[in-house]
């Protein structure tokens, strides 16, 4: 598989983790099973993310703290930002939080992205996994592309990855703005309000937790098909910027 594509690939994976801080572990000290399930990270969300940075040649960042600390892919404001474990922390505490942990996660992401327009246009890719049921009812997809249905660039790279998911994977259930809408608050969200089409592509990959948990070789076939698929649908998009607009700042 080639490793170059048309524009700059940034990957990015906010919960790759489900580390507790030790001057915060006493807190969670009640929360250890919140800690291990899907509301502490998001298993197999961080190797997904590792195996596309290796296969583009692209920049990683990526967290292991816990999201029950901060939550990396909400906005300032948020009513999710903290959970409710951190909620109880003062105003002051919570501000700690934001500039040991959040700010400077949320900076070095848009420093990347600033480099990289620069050159040109820029492909954000955010890992993500979900919990296969989720409040009793089962989550009938494999594998969720999110983004913005309004941002033309983003839906036509989304349908090519789409279609060479299934077509590497025929048994592969394979959706778009699914189980989440792409349009929800997070990371590619915030930039995209910041920054124009087709200068950032903004996309969330959701891998469903079932395969990270399952069976070793199955689970690194799936990442090669998720890896594969966007390297042959890349070369297939067509949404390059005109030379006439300029991809240089937030």
């Amino acid at each position: 598989m080639s490793k170059r594509a048309s524009a700059s690939v940034i990957v990015t994976c906010e919960h790759g983790g489900n580390q507790v801080p030790e001057a915060y572990r006493p807190l969670f000290a009640q929360y250890r099973d919140m800690l291990e399930s899907h509301r502490g990270h998001d298993p197999g969300a961080l190797a997904m993310a590792r195996d596309l940075a290796a296969a583009f040649d692209a920049q990683l960042v990526y967290a292991t703290v816990t999201r029950l600390l901060v939550e990396l892919n909400r906005s300032p404001g948020h009513p999710q930002l903290f959970s409710e474990v951190t909620k109880q922390l003062s105003a002051e505490e919570r501000h700690q939080l934001l500039m040991r942990y959040y700010m400077p996660y949320r900076t070095q992401v848009e420093k990347l992205i600033v480099q990289g327009m620069r050159s040109g246009q820029v492909i954000h890719i955010s890992s993500h996994s979900f919990t296969p049921v989720f409040n009793g009812i089962e989550r009938r997809s494999d594998i969720g592309l999110l983004f913005d249905p309004a941002r033309e660039s983003e839906a036509r790279l989304c349908r090519a990855w789409q279609r060479e998911l299934q077509r590497l994977a025929p048994g592969l259930i394979v959706r778009r703005n699914y189980p989440y809408r792409g349009v929800s608050d997070g990371l590619t969200t915030h930039f995209r309000r910041r920054l124009r089409e087709p200068c950032y592509l903004g996309m969330e990959l959701e891998i469903n937790q079932k395969h990270a948990g399952g069976n070793r070789e199955a689970w690194r076939k799936l990442r090669r098909v998720v890896t594969e698929s966007l390297s042959i649908a890349l070369a297939e998009y067509s949404g390059a910027p005109r030379k006439s607009v300029l991809c240089r700042s937030v």
